[in-house]
Parts: C-alpha cells; sequence; structure tokens
C-alpha cells in the first residue's frame, strides 16, 4: 500500500511538474538523429524545466535497427553509449541522470547487466534504479533502459 501511495505521489508531481513548464513554456521536444531516425512516433529526450525524461534506449547500433553483436553485454554496453550519445548531443551527460528503469528480456541476466552498467557512474554515484523481466521488447532486444536526469 505504501509503495502504491508513493507512486502516486510522483505521479501527482510529475503531472504538476509537467503543466507548470507547459505553462511557463519550459517543453521542448529533441531528437538528434544520433542513435535511431527523428521520424519515429517518439522523442529522444524531452526536457521539463529542469527534468531530462530520455526515451527508452535498445543496443542498437546507431543508424540502424540492428541489435550489437554480444548478447547481454553487447547489447548492454551498446544501450549505454547509445544514452550517453543521446545526453552529450544536447549537452548532458550520463552524470546528470537521476533514475533508470531496466526492462530485461530474461531477469537471469540481471547480474550480467550490471556488471556492465556499473562501469558508466563513478562509484558511488549511481542513480537511483528499477529493473523488471519483460516480454518482448522492441526488435527483439534483451534489453532496454529509460531514464530522468535533471540538468
Amino acid at each position: 500500500m505504501a509503495r502504491l501511495l508513493n507512486l502516486m505521489t510522483l505521479a501527482s508531481a510529475l503531472t504538476v511538474t509537467a503543466s507548470v513548464a507547459l505553462a511557463d513554456g519550459h517543453m521542448s521536444f529533441k531528437n538528434s538523429g544520433k542513435v535511431l531516425p527523428t521520424n519515429l512516433p517518439f522523442s529522444e529526450l524531452v526536457e521539463v524545466g529542469d527534468t531530462l525524461y530520455l526515451s527508452g534506449q535498445i543496443g542498437n547500433k546507431p543508424g540502424t535497427l540492428e541489435l550489437a553483436d554480444g548478447g547481454i553485454a553487447g547489447e548492454t554496453k551498446q544501450v549505454m553509449e547509445n544514452i550517453k550519445t543521446s545526453l552529450e548531443a544536447h549537452g548532458y551527460g550520463l552524470e546528470n541522470l537521476v533514475k533508470c528503469t531496466v526492462m530485461l528480456a530474461d531477469i537471469g541476466e540481471w547480474g550480467a547487466f550490471n556488471k556492465v552498467y556499473k562501469d558508466y557512474f563513478a562509484e558511488g554515484r549511481f542513480p537511483a534504479r528499477a529493473a523488471f523481466g519483460a516480454n518482448g521488447l522492441a526488435i527483439g532486444a534483451a534489453v532496454e533502459v529509460d531514464c530522468i536526469g535533471a540538468k
């Protein structure tokens, strides 16, 4: 019950943040084209006030819908490089991330994911995170990660 209340409070806070940002004109939708084509029906990154919302990234090779080689390790490395590329294209970096959500086609690969993921952050400076098993990630990906950041 407490977790449900926390989620409801978070959803309310995000709604208020988005509403204030819209009213102030501080919302922008960004696509660099450096990871995925810009004609897909979502934005790579949305800025709402001082908050950054990154769309989920899979381990595709930039400019293609072909997954990186090497199974979960190879795809995780490519996911993190794609996130880094998206952030840098808009003037930010991995240090701006405050929360990531990880979706794994096989939750049993959580340890292998972590082995690669941890190398992208300074020790003790990891974003808050949730991870869960998911069925049917885009183009048969083994992993997808979406993130929230702060300016």
